[in-house]
């Protein structure tokens, strides 16, 4: 079977028309390459390249041996790259680097550079084509003279494009050299057709560089503000700064090392770069519901924290009681020496008294902590301790209110129910606040993301009790991201930031219990990124394990 080629018109009018001049055969194979490299320019998406087919597609158009892109940079203009094929140069883009220095628009004086045939062009926003640059008496050519009487190379033909957007504004010069007669292989002048045609793709490159930098700038923007939002709630609380940068960082170290695996539930797990932008934007906007949550709840430091830590109020309250001892025994010391008569058990009384008080008081600030879990005992003595009265304005007055009582017995940390359901309503924030934004297409999944890093394995989560195999595997490497952030965190008011050792013991007790991914775990511990990510955020002190 044999496949019948699809002539396109050009080819038509080609084989079709015996009378056609070489010259109309030249534009018709100008204008084919004009229109596929238009379409391979309005396809490409990685600027390096973009720039290489631009210069490449002139260089083919124009039958040049040589050509350089220069982009404009504030007051100078930037070599981008450069080719030529006699001499087998290829500097920049997808080749070497170029350490050449910028070409200054401007002189020392302010005056515009003239001299040089690409900032002539530029200044001028206008085509130069200059014959034989050896007999040009306007431009600087000494520079060009240097390199070809090092190079055994003749600089000839030159053609100076500029790279007009949409706004007037040239972004860029397109420089060819030494145009080439196809049979003879002899320099030639670029002819009228030629730049035309050259000029045609420049309007095109600068089109395409245009909207690609918008789209650069665009996506700039957007970054800068998801960076911002995440920053101003980490300065919103001097004690959780740091984690919406932190997180991000290592939900991508936890699923780099779930695309590294290689064997198991994993295997088939793999990230593109595309994938990658998706979950760094998610990272960090993983808590942006938190822009919502008081800073009094945040930054709850203690049980008793409200504007301030009411233990002060308490100590004063105690302070009152011991002087009222030492009030009540002073007066009965003087009643004995007014009676002749002296107790021993009066003193050892007072004492006793004393040292009950400062026992006491000593219980109630290590109950403010938070940090250790609270028993029956340690509840049932702050209920005892209520009992106790204090004298205000000659009132006495319960030692500890029933508020107070109820933010003591919390059982861990320091956030009563309803502050913990306060905190807990970040996500439903975060969720809604996503829903709202139109996220274009390879963003789709930022909601499910970042939505997902309170939710367990075993669907006893929040806020949809969603399960394992309701989850996408990176909402599930940043809920252990987030996990493990947090254990680790040395900002927190609330609690030191936990050794390696502790927070690993902590995170296995978690894959038991059905809390995260097991198999994320897996490479968690197996690819040592907790070590990797302890490295570069924690303390030397908190790394207590390889």
């Amino acid at each position: 079977m044999t496949t019948q080629k699809i002539i396109t018109p050009f080819e038509k009018i080609a084989t079709t028309g015996n009378g056609l001049s070489a010259d109309l055969q030249k534009i018709i194979s100008q204008v084919e390459k004009l229109t596929d490299i238009g379409i391979a320019l309005s396809s490409e998406k990685d600027t390096a390249q973009l720039l290489e087919k631009i210069l490449l597609g002139a260089k083919s158009i124009t039958n040049s041996d040589g050509g350089t892109l220069y982009r404009v940079d504030g007051n100078t203009i930037k070599i981008e790259i450069i080719r030529s094929d006699s001499l087998g140069i290829s500097l920049g883009g997808e080749g070497n680097t170029i350490n050449i220095p910028n070409i200054p628009l401007y002189g020392e004086n302010g005056e515009p550079n003239l001299k040089n045939v690409v900032c002539y062009s530029y200044h001028n926003n206008k085509t130069i084509n200059i014959d034989d640059a050896y007999d040009a008496v306007h431009f600087d050519f000494a520079g060009t003279k240097a390199f070809d009487k090092k190079n055994n190379y003749r600089s000839k033909s030159f053609l100076s494009i500029p790279l007009t957007n949409h706004q007037g504004e040239i972004i860029g010069i397109l420089q060819l050299i030494n145009a080439t007669d196809p049979e003879t292989q002899e320099i030639i002048k670029f002819d009228s057709v030629s730049q035309r045609f050259a000029e045609a793709l420049a309007s095109q490159a600068a089109t395409v560089l245009t909207k690609q930098q918008l789209i650069t700038d665009l996506e700039n923007l957007f970054e800068s503000l998801v960076k911002l939002i995440a920053t101003a709630i980490d300065e919103k609380s001097p004690y959780t700064g740091g984690h919406c940068r932190r997180v991000p960082e290592l939900t991508l170290m936890l699923t780099e090392a779930a695309h590294d695996t290689d064997h198991g539930y994993l295997q088939d797990f793999k990230l593109t770069e595309a994938d990658r932008y998706e979950l760094t934007i998610a990272s960090w906007l993983h808590d942006c519901g938190k822009i919502i949550t008081p800073e009094y709840v945040i930054d709850k430091a203690t049980k008793l924290e409200t504007i301030f830590d009411r233990i002060h109020l308490l100590e004063t309250r105690f302070e009152v009681l011991k002087r009222d001892r030492e009030i009540a025994f002073l007066k009965q010391q003087l009643a004995e020496l007014q009676s002749n008569t002296t107790s021993s058990a009066l003193e050892y009384t007072y004492q006793a008294d004393i040292a009950r008080l400062n026992d006491d008081l000593a219980f109630i600030r290590l109950c403010n902590t938070g940090g250790e879990a609270m028993s029956g005992e340690d509840i049932s003595r702050l209920q005892s301790l209520q009992k106790l009265t204090w004298s205000l304005n000659n009132v006495d007055v319960p030692l500890l209110t029933d508020e107070e009582v109820y933010n003591l017995s919390i059982f861990r940390g320091t956030l009563t129910s309803e502050e913990r359901n306060v905190i807990n309503n970040h996500i439903n924030v975060t969720i809604s606040m996503l829903e709202a934004i139109k996220f274009p297409k390879h963003l789709q999944n930022v909601v499910e993301y970042a939505g997902g890093h309170h939710e367990r394995m075993d669907g006893k989560g929040y806020p949809k009790g969603l399960s394992r195999e309701e989850m996408s595997i990176p909402a599930r490497a940043m809920a252990i991201a987030d996990v493990f952030e947090a254990l680790t965190a040395k900002d927190r008011p609330y609690k030191q930031g936990k050794k390696l050792s502790e927070a690993l013991f902590i995170l296995k007790k978690l894959k038991e219990d059905k809390h995260i991914d097991p198999d994320l775990y897996d490479a968690f511990i197996k690819q040592k990124i907790y070590k990797k990510y302890a490295e570069k955020f924690l303390d030397d002190v908190q790394i207590d394990i390889d």
